[in-house]
């Protein structure tokens, strides 16, 4: 076993025993990492309280060389997740970038990137940045740095420029825009707006702040929503939990 320290969000808690707790917790140094937290519920003890989901923390853990889990040793809180205003979409917008840190990344694997992504999504919950845009430029970035980016404006059949105006179409299993070649015989494929395609690109551009300014109107949310939800889905199998929460609260942040 070797001690480590790490940068850590807790994106999930489990109970173990009457005073102690299994963490999922994902580091900056070491990515998603499972560890158990003995005496992690007394109010007293090396953790001062500072397990609660979504929170970020510095801790010190042993790392196992087997399959089994971490040992939690230390854990001292650097920040909670207090949405603003008590807001219930931002508290389930929180959740959700905890679902799918936990289900779509490897353990072990870091994606430095990916947490500080994480990290500044979180703060951007806590204060007034409109839910939506935040929530896609997690998503969008999350798949970046995963190596799932959809093809926005290549066919990802042929690789040919596909039309930026009318309809286009976006393949869920090819991972993309078809041209209407490619299109044929594909299954789970959407027919989705050029505009919703651009937007969608905009946003994922990791060097561009013109997502901040953007405003969505709730018909085009609802095109947005379909695109990643069910892009989402594919990749994990299911549809997240935390999306069927998000889809009643959606129109009352535009």
């Amino acid at each position: 076993m070797s001690t480590e320290k790490a940068t850590a969000i807790v994106i999930r808690l489990v109970d173990f025993s009457e005073s102690s707790l299994v963490t999922t917790l994902y580091c900056r140094e070491f990515g998603k990492i499972g560890a158990l937290a003995k005496g992690a519920k007394r109010l007293k003890g090396p953790f001062e309280s500072a397990l609660d989901l979504l929170a970020l923390c510095r801790i010190v853990f042993l790392r196992k060389t087997s399959d089994a889990l971490d040992l939690l040793t230390e854990a001292k809180l650097l920040r909670r997740f207090w949405p603003a205003g008590k807001d219930l979409l931002r508290l389930y917008a929180g959740y959700y970038v905890a679902e799918l840190l936990g289900d779509l990344t490897d353990e072990g694997e870091p994606h430095p990137q990916l947490f500080d992504l994480a990290d500044e999504t979180l703060v951007g919950l806590m204060g007034d940045e409109p839910v939506p845009q935040r929530v896609i430029r997690f998503e969008l970035g999350l798949l970046r740095e995963l190596g799932h980016t959809p093809s926005w404006e290549t066919c990802v059949g042929c690789g040919r420029t596909v039309p930026t105006t009318g309809r286009i179409a976006f393949g869920h299993l090819d991972g993309g825009v078809l041209c209407t070649a490619c299109r044929t015989g594909k299954k789970h494929v959407a027919t989705v707006s050029a505009g919703a395609v651009r937007t969608l690109a905009q946003m994922a551009d990791p060097l561009g702040n013109a997502w901040r300014r953007l405003e969505i109107n709730p018909q085009r949310l609802g095109e947005l929503r379909g695109i990643l939800n069910h892009y989402l889905a594919h990749l994990l199998g299911r549809k997240p939990r935390m999306q069927a929460y998000l889809n009643k609260w959606w129109s009352r942040s535009t």
